[in-house]
């Protein structure tokens, strides 16, 4: 269980829902054990933000446990949409713990929100990678299949079909030197629903090297947590993906502690 994630299923505010697949990724595997890994780093967290003046434990936050993922892709992705589907039907808010990213397609698809803001190092636009159009590197390009817009915040590498993409008007890009900018005038997102994804790759691997495809000259730990806390009131789901073994609980830590940012900031927003 994830800590402080105390409430009946029944009567949660939120649902903590473990997918850890781990199918598609190309450099380092090991995001099959994301979920719990992130759960085991958030447990020395205290209860309470200052921040916020709010409990974890009073949030409203119920953990599902995990649904164990298999080797077809898309029917797995299908499976988990449908589970995820159920949290929404509640009046819930999904919060999935990856899992290699190809778990957001679900989320996504759960939540069908109009517009997408993901923090990841790679633009994942590319329609097909090594010819499996469900690959990690894919999950942008998919979800605007869903979404009508995308924002990528702390890309730094694609290829050049990918950058041209990207240069769509249903896509936008923020450098790892602009985020800042970006939170000094954040868009408003006004009526639409947002999905906000976190691949824990966004940050740099000297913060997070517990991941599969390290990429240099990213965000800090502190950018990340600013755009969490910016976008989380909009929000209608929520994922941590990417997260794997292979480092001290550097990553998995992270990704705990920005889940709880996700929940204190979305719970205030709820409360005023």
């Amino acid at each position: 269980m994830f800590p402080g994630a105390t409430a009946d299923r029944d009567t949660a505010s939120y649902v903590v829902v473990g997918a850890p697949l781990d199918v598609t990724t190309t450099f380092q595997p090991g995001t099959r054990f994301g979920p719990d890994r992130i759960r085991r780093f958030a447990e020395s967290f205290d209860d309470y933000d200052h921040v916020t003046d709010l409990c974890f434990t009073e949030c409203g936050v119920c953990d599902a446990g995990n649904i164990r993922a298999w080797d077809d892709v898309p029917e797995y992705i299908d499976y988990l949409g449908g589970q995820l589907r159920d949290v929404v039907w509640d009046d819930a808010v999904p919060l999935v713990l990856g899992g290699e990213h190809t778990v957001t397609v679900a989320g996504v698809e759960a939540v069908d929100p109009d517009v997408f803001v993901c923090l990841d190092a790679h633009l994942d636009l590319r329609s097909a990678y090594d010819g499996n159009e469900w690959s990690h590197a894919c999950v942008t390009h998919r979800v605007l299949e869903t979404a009508d817009e995308a924002i990528i915040l702390g890309a730094r590498t694609g290829s050049k079909a990918e950058w041209d993409r990207a240069a769509e008007s249903d896509v936008t890009v923020v450098d790892p030197d602009a985020v800042d900018d970006w939170l000094a005038d954040p868009p408003s997102f006004a009526e639409q629903s947002v999905y906000l994804s976190v691949d824990i790759d966004a940050a740099d691997p000297s913060v997070a090297p517990g991941t599969g495809t390290m990429e240099p000259f990213g965000l800090t730990a502190r950018q990340l947590r600013a755009v969490v806390r910016r976008v989380a009131p909009t929000c209608d789901g929520f994922d941590v993906v990417e997260v794997n073994d292979r480092d001290a609980g550097q990553a998995a830590a992270l990704g705990g502690k920005l889940l709880r940012e996700f929940v204190f900031a979305h719970a205030a927003k709820a409360d005023v």
